[in-house]
């Protein structure tokens, strides 16, 4: 099985952290996105993955190559941003397979062991979450089976709550692509892009079983108050790391992750902190933030803050979202008690 995974984007909405970082790898709980899914998908046993860049994609396959190296990885470039279709349709040469395919915007809890127990009559898998705000999301209509009618984009009545997550199981390669050609072949969208959803209702209209399933958890990282959600929700499970020591002067409000070589003085710490290795923070208070390797945070007061690598903050009070390599110094603030 391979998995195909598009990580093109430039991340617009994360700016002006995406200027340097690709999106996939933007940390929440110290760890970049894209880790954590290539980690499940160790577990599954599935070490094939076809990435389509474009936007930093040299960072991207440097982080591949260095961080997993028993991945056989190739790369094929979206050039132009023309929707998700014409994305994947950029993965058919090098997929001849059962395969998945995922969107790297979100983290989720979802069993993807399912793949190994489906009736050979499926063709695939679409993983839903169940949500209240219907109206901003692409949702799934089943059958009385659980199986894909059709998928409708942003609907004005509850037809159905199963939002379309971007995680994907399809056994039917052939038909996929098939029915990406198609849709290449029609007109775009409103947009101007080509969407992978309508290659989906083609491989439903020939006749093709897509089995919705829930997952358990569906989490974004895709825009600066989301992926600090998200980095909550990962401290809070699997991410939590508090210091065996905690030094005099320094207090500490779980879930925090704090990594090794981080120095702390006379600061107050969480909750929803992130202090990645090599960061410095005197004279602080700290929650709801991210804060980058090799950082110095001093006589601040922060909170919802995006903090990138090697960036001095001084004397700030309030939200900040700073690139790597910033500086922003207010002179003459009063310490932080």
């Amino acid at each position: 099985m391979k998995v195909v995974m598009p990580v093109a984007g430039k991340g617009t909405r994360l700016r002006p952290h995406t200027h340097l970082v690709p999106k996939p790898l933007l940390k929440v709980g110290d760890k970049p996105v894209l880790s954590y899914i290539l980690d499940d998908l160790r577990e599954l046993g599935v070490n094939e993955a076809v990435l389509i860049t474009g936007h930093l994609k040299e960072r991207v396959q440097e982080f591949m190559s260095t961080e997993y190296p028993d991945f056989d990885a190739v790369y094929t470039e979206q050039v132009e941003q023309r929707g998700t279709a014409d994305a994947i349709a950029l993965a058919e040469p090098f997929v001849r397979e059962e395969m998945l395919i995922i969107f790297v915007d979100t983290l989720f809890d979802a069993d993807l062991e399912l793949v190994k127990r489906l009736p050979e009559d499926v063709a695939g898998v679409i993983w839903a979450m169940e949500v209240e705000d219907y109206q901003r999301f692409g949702v799934l209509v089943t059958d009385e089976n659980g199986f894909m009618r059709e998928i409708i984009e942003k609907p004005s009545t509850p037809v159905s709550k199963l939002a379309n997550i971007g995680l994907y199981y399809i056994r039917d390669w052939k038909l996929l692509f098939d029915g990406i050609r198609h849709v290449m072949n029609a007109e775009p969208g409103p947009s101007g892009e080509y969407y992978l959803t309508d290659a989906f209702q083609y491989m439903v209209d020939k006749g093709a079983k897509l089995k919705v399933e829930p997952v358990h958890g569906w989490y974004d990282a895709g825009k600066p108050e989301t992926l600090l959600e998200t980095n909550q929700h990962v401290l809070s499970t699997t991410r939590g790391r508090t210091p065996s020591t905690v030094p005099d002067g320094v207090t500490i409000h779980e879930p925090v992750h704090v990594a090794d070589g981080v120095t702390l003085e006379a600061s107050e710490i969480g909750p929803n902190v992130t202090l990645a290795a090599g960061a410095t923070v005197r004279g602080s208070k700290l929650r709801h933030t991210i804060v980058g390797e090799k950082s110095t945070i001093e006589n601040a007061d922060l909170h919802d803050s995006l903090i990138g690598t090697n960036v001095k903050v001084s004397g700030v009070r309030g939200q900040v979202d700073l690139g790597d390599h910033s500086v922003v110094t207010i002179e003459g603030s009063a310490e932080v008690r």
